[in-house]
């Protein structure tokens, strides 16, 4: 176990081997110290049950302005870090701060509502599927770029009244520079920037012509005299709404097809109907969450773990959910296996407690009709390059891949392809 005055282990800043690194933190323990890009210092907490513990613990924070002191200083203010923890919304929030803006988004994910989506993602997928089968037989195209990206995005933005076109390109390239934690004062002040002006631009419009979305509820009750949310926390929620709703989505969608095309024992499994679809994308997100790591919460007093180090008030904390995944102590010794017949697939990848991810049920709708879709369509689909040449996405945060080339090899099956429960 980590202890205080050792040095911190140094994170990859660009993510070259996420889960090599998580194996070699939960060999360091389940609790390190770590330093992040910009010379940031953490706690890498990377066993599961510790981790569900500390996610539930009231003396762990999210937000940086009251129980950070470090954000005060003005050089990691400035840095990558801002777009994590310097945002204004249920992300950031603690107590009853969280309750209140929590309270205002859930309704847009309710069962109900999450369902009436079905019909809409369906529709999306076949579309994305026609697509690609329109291109020439053997063709190599980025399903990535092609398929996981497009179709949470477009869901995502119908939901919330998002404009086609430029707008949701702009969107896609904010959030993809969010997420390099390489990122320069200067670029992350651009990225701010941009994100501010794409969002008020959108909140402007909905004010002006209201339309049946979530952008425009969310505009009422900010305007509703009484309601207590900030103008900034209205851009701020719609930010962490719009990019958590697609990004963590995307890469759920290739994570699955990457780790069923490197493991066909596993494809020919759920092939056959002796696994359900629900279990394969569960063991994805133990196996290969998309978040791997999700900066930071912060200690509200000094928290004593057990057999190890002191968690100091003030101290950073990040919840590393990829070394959790994979962690021998609660998965036994086939934790780094993929296996979608694993009785026990208990995970973290959509958080847990109060920040539990409340777009959660729509991410794993949408994985349900997308996958069995894809496969049904193209039963032949194959990697177009060694699985060793793939990249996974710039920075630490993200557990996906920057893109994922096939070869698609049109069948005769239909496109909807159910899932089974």
């Amino acid at each position: 176990m980590a202890q205080q005055g050792q040095q911190p282990y140094v994170i990859d800043p660009v993510g070259t081997d996420i889960h090599g690194e998580a194996a070699r933190l939960r060999a360091l323990g389940r609790v390190v110290r770590v330093e992040l890009p910009g010379g940031i210092e953490a706690w890498s907490v990377n066993g599961h049950t510790l981790l569900k513990e500390l996610l539930t613990d009231d003396r762990v924070s999210k937000n940086p302005r009251d129980h950070w002191p470090a954000w005060q200083r003005e050089e990691i203010r400035s840095s990558w870090i801002q777009s994590w923890v310097g945002v204004t919304n249920m992300f950031t929030a603690y107590g009853p701060d969280h309750r209140r803006l929590r309270k205002l988004i859930a309704p847009a994910f309710t069962a109900r509502r999450t369902e009436a989506m079905l019909p809409r993602v369906e529709r999306i997928t076949h579309a994305l599927l026609d697509d690609l089968a329109s291109r020439p037989a053997g063709e190599a195209v980025d399903l990535r770029a092609h398929f996981a990206h497009p179709l949470p995005m477009q869901v995502i933005c119908e939901l919330f009244g998002f404009p086609e076109g430029a707008p949701r390109a702009e969107l896609a390239r904010l959030v993809a520079a969010i997420m390099d934690t390489t990122a320069t004062p200067e670029q992350a002040a651009a990225t701010g920037a941009g994100v501010h002006a794409l969002l008020s631009q959108l909140v402007g419009s909905k004010r002006e012509t209201p339309a049946d979305d979530l952008t425009s509820l969310l505009v009422a009750a900010r305007d509703d005299e009484g309601n207590g949310m900030t103008e900034q926390e209205l851009l701020d929620t719609l930010l962490l709404v719009l990019g958590a709703g697609h990004e963590t989505t995307v890469d759920l969608i290739g994570n699955t097809v990457h780790a069923l095309l490197t493991h066909p024992e596993q494809l020919e499994l759920v092939r056959s109907g002796k696994v359900a679809w629900n279990d394969v994308i569960e063991e994805t997100l133990r196996w290969a969450p998309s978040i791997a790591s999700l900066p930071l919460r912060f200690a509200v007093d000094d928290i004593e773990i057990p057999g190890g180090p002191t968690i100091r008030k003030g101290d950073a904390i990040l919840p590393a959910y990829a070394a959790a995944g994979r962690d021998p102590e609660f998965h036994g010794d086939t934790a780094g296996d993929y296996d979608v017949q694993r009785s026990h697939q208990e995970h973290l990848a959509f958080g847990h407690g109060a920040h539990y991810c409340v777009g959660a049920p729509l991410a794993r709708m949408e994985a349900r009709i997308a996958l069995p879709a894809l496969f049904a369509r193209f039963p032949d689909l194959q990697l177009a390059v060694p699985a060793e040449e793939l990249r996974p996405n710039d920075g630490f945060i993200s557990g996906g891949l920057s893109s994922l080339p096939v070869r698609l090899t049109p069948g005769g099956g239909a496109t909807s392809g159910t899932a089974s429960a």
